[in-house]
């Protein structure tokens, strides 16, 4: 299997340096005849690319897998010193940033085809770049894939409040009280927040299962992007993405779309629903014994219900 790593640099305004984005090419080339790239979107916002490493299983000659960690990310240019400020840290950023990166690889125009996957926050972020203004919408996407994500905070946290009421009453008092004070660091508080994590983001045992314990390393080595956007813990969402919605836009939404998510997911289906609902091609798989990680607790089903969606 090959291997391409490298650095795209990314205007930003009101920073005098470009940003950096860091990418790795898996499989195939780029632009070899026929070749269709499917681009990885990941989650957090803050949890960085490797988490998703599995989906290096797609690759093949025809179908190289492009990863890349979001500005504020993994091996991408941080910036601490933004942290808790909204208007940087927007969606719009991180669809300008995709852009930019597709176009420094040569895959913006129309007669080179590409297919988008987006996982969680990335998944958010894809509906967001695939469902802009017929002027800005991506001319040249073929497939697109929308994993344990949501529509709308608001209905995210419908599906999150109906999880949460299913935990042991003394966990609920735990969290209750630390929230009420805010105090989000204290042991106790985490120790509540790891019994809602070990039921809703992966069943994989032992715990944690080394791809989700990718993404809690980078939240903890940075927290910059997910305390602004999210907030202190799946449980509490304080930051930017508190009110934020894509559902007025899922119309525009024209290339056949796939939809995943667990029966144990956090990303409930009252969340993913709007999707089904508003996208005009669409089909939605529900993976038993699954919960926010289906490419980990359930990882040869995932891929193969992604490889016969992209072959169709």
């Amino acid at each position: 299997m090959t291997e391409e790593t490298g650095t795209v640099d990314f205007e930003i305004p009101g920073l005098y340096d470009p940003a950096k984005t860091w990418f790795r090419v898996v499989g195939g080339r780029l632009k070899a005849p026929g070749s269709i790239p499917l681009i990885i979107l990941h989650g957090g916002p803050g949890a960085c690319h490797d988490y998703l490493l599995p989906h290096s299983d797609l690759s093949n000659p025809n179908r190289p897998i492009i990863f890349y960690d979001q500005i504020g990310n993994g091996r991408s240019s941080h910036y601490p010193d933004k942290a808790g400020d909204e208007s940087f840290w927007t969606v719009d950023l991180f669809v300008n940033e995709l852009d930019n990166l597709l176009s420094h690889l040569g895959l913006q125009d129309q007669d080179t085809p590409i297919h988008v996957y987006g996982h969680s926050w990335g998944g958010m972020l894809a509906a967001a770049w695939a469902a802009r203004s017929s002027d800005k919408a991506p001319k040249n996407l073929r497939r697109l894939i929308i994993s344990s994500s949501l529509a709308s905070m608001d209905l995210f946290q419908v599906g999150v409040k109906t999880l949460r009421k299913k935990l042991p009453p003394a966990v609920q008092e735990v969290l209750d009280k630390y929230e009420k004070t805010k105090d989000f660091d204290n042991p106790e508080y985490q120790a509540a927040v790891e019994v809602f994590y070990k039921r809703h983001l992966s069943l994989m045992r032992p715990w944690p299962a080394p791809e989700v314990q990718a993404a809690l390393d980078w939240f903890a080595k940075d927290p910059t992007i997910y305390e602004t956007m999210y907030g202190p813990s799946e449980l509490y969402v304080s930051g930017s993405l508190r009110n934020w919605t894509v559902v007025p836009d899922l119309h525009r939404i024209r290339v056949p779309t796939l939809l995943l998510n667990g029966r144990e997911d956090e990303a409930q289906d009252v969340a993913m629903q709007p999707f089904f609902n508003l996208i005009n091609k669409v089909k939605w798989v529900t993976f038993e014994g699954a919960a926010h990680f289906t490419h980990v607790d359930q990882r040869e089903r995932h891929m193969e219900v992604i490889e016969q969606f992209l072959a169709s």
